[in-house]
């Protein structure tokens, strides 16, 4: 992709005052940033997708997924332990509020990271 960024003239008529001059152009060059640009694609704000990246944060930590910023498996159990407490609290405070589907996810998925928290815990 070619980042060349845009370019806008500005046409309007500045005033009589000292330096201005009507008929000339006033150009500005501005190169798009991509820190601004939003990220392609990205998943919708949701109490799922919540979850879902909560539990992809416990896997992080229990090792069995690498970091994205160092793209190393490193345990930290303390951590992931709190993370899946941090599930069970939404659960808790959630309860009676969430569909039928968020309700099995946050089961499944509370079960799941319970057992490999145990499994890492005992390794």
């Amino acid at each position: 992709m070619d980042d060349k960024g845009f370019k806008v003239v500005d046409k309007r008529i500045y005033g009589s005052g000292e330096g201005s001059h009507p008929d000339k152009v006033k150009e500005t060059e501005a190169v798009s940033d991509k820190k601004d640009s939003p990220p392609p694609s990205l998943p919708p704000v949701d109490f799922s997708n919540l979850i879902l990246s909560l539990s992809t944060s416990v896997l992080i930590n229990l090792g069995e997924v690498p970091d994205p910023v160092t793209n190393k498996k490193d345990k930290n159990l303390e951590m992931a332990r709190q993370t899946i407490d941090i599930i069970e609290l939404l659960k808790d405070k959630t309860k009676g509020n969430l569909t039928e589907g968020e309700g099995k996810l946050v089961d499944a998925v509370l079960y799941d990271l319970r057992m490999r928290y145990v499994s890492a815990s005992s390794r």
